[in-house]
């Protein structure tokens, strides 16, 4: 169902309340669209909503009440959006893997509901810099935000997309561009539920140690 968007109907999807500190306005934003004249706002705006409140409420509230405010670098994109930077190569999958991913408007070919959101932590950032270390963050987020289904780092900033799905049936995956320092290789972390053989024989707190120190840094 296409909607006929006009300055007054983004103005009020813009304003739709997620969660206690996300509104859908946060997610609209998109340089593809605007370098490419496009509205990247959803067909069916109930739907986009409905998902984006469950990624907030599961996902990015924990994660912003532990670290401090999550800058959010690509959230909700249109399918048309989405269409135009899978065609020109601009880090974007195609529509078919997208749906309920970051096209927040279309279930999946399984009929299931889902929301990506691109996110960086400004807390972590300077310790990534410093040790390129992605992957206790990560394991931090696996072992404290239950809500996510998948997490994908990036070599920028240490971002990652972070993804609420309504078919999570806790075999989530953890992957990355990124070398990881205790690996040596981009492997993932987790594939579909199987742990990588590095981490394990490890207690949860051992993998995320880097990142329980950088917490108790944060607070001091």
């Amino acid at each position: 169902m296409a909607t006929d968007w006009n300055y007054a109907k983004l103005e009020n999807l813009g304003r739709t309340r997620l969660s206690a500190n996300f509104f859908m306005r946060d997610f609209l934003h998109s340089e593809i669209a605007q370098a490419h004249g496009l509205t990247n706002a959803p067909d069916d705006p109930e739907l986009a909503i409905e998902a984006g409140r469950q990624l907030c409420e599961q996902v990015m509230e924990p994660i912003q009440a532990a670290w401090g405010r999550v800058h959010i670098r690509s959230g909700y994109r249109s399918p048309a959006v989405n269409e135009l930077g899978n065609r020109l190569k601009l880090n974007c999958a195609s529509n078919e893997r997208n749906r309920a991913a970051h096209i927040w408007d279309q279930r999946d070919g399984n009929g299931r509901l889902g929301a990506t959101a691109c996110i960086v932590i400004p807390a972590w950032l300077d310790y990534f810099e410093r040790t390129g270390d992605w992957a206790s963050l990560a394991w931090w987020i696996h072992h404290q935000v239950p809500g996510y289904y998948e997490m994908c780092f990036f070599k920028q900033l240490c971002a990652f997309n972070i993804r609420w799905y309504e078919g999570n049936d806790g075999n989530r995956t953890i992957k990355s561009f990124l070398i990881n320092p205790d690996t040596g290789d981009r492997s993932a972390l987790i594939n579909k539920g199987q742990v990588h053989p590095h981490y394990a024989s490890m207690s949860e707190q051992q993998r995320y140690a880097a990142a329980l120190s950088v917490l108790a840094a944060k607070v001091e």
